[in-house]
């Protein structure tokens, strides 16, 4: 009951209502993250792109974003990391 009413007040906690309709309705999920994070898609936005959004798993901070997938979201690749085969090197470090 308590995870319920944080979700009807709070919109940090979590997804919102709206965002759980939303998902239900016209969310296409596409990939996930190492920290649980969960990517969906679907539908347009004013400029007729394919509208990306964030399930984040518990406090909504958008840092919590691995780079790969801030590209994604923010339409600068249309491969996902979760259909792309990347290998970072030795020299880099994980998010």
């Amino acid at each position: 009951m308590l995870a319920f009413l944080k979700q009807f007040f709070t919109w940090w906690n979590g997804q919102t209502l709206g965002t759980r309709f939303h998902t239900w309705r016209k969310g296409v999920r596409v990939g996930e993250d190492e920290a649980g994070n969960v990517y969906y898609q679907g539908g347009t936005d004013s400029e007729g792109r394919t509208r990306r959004w964030v399930i984040y798993k518990g406090e909504s901070d958008g840092s919590a974003i691995p780079p790969g997938w801030h590209g994604w979201m923010h339409h600068r690749t249309d491969v996902s990391p979760a259909q792309e085969l990347y290998v970072a090197a030795d020299w880099q470090k994980p998010h």
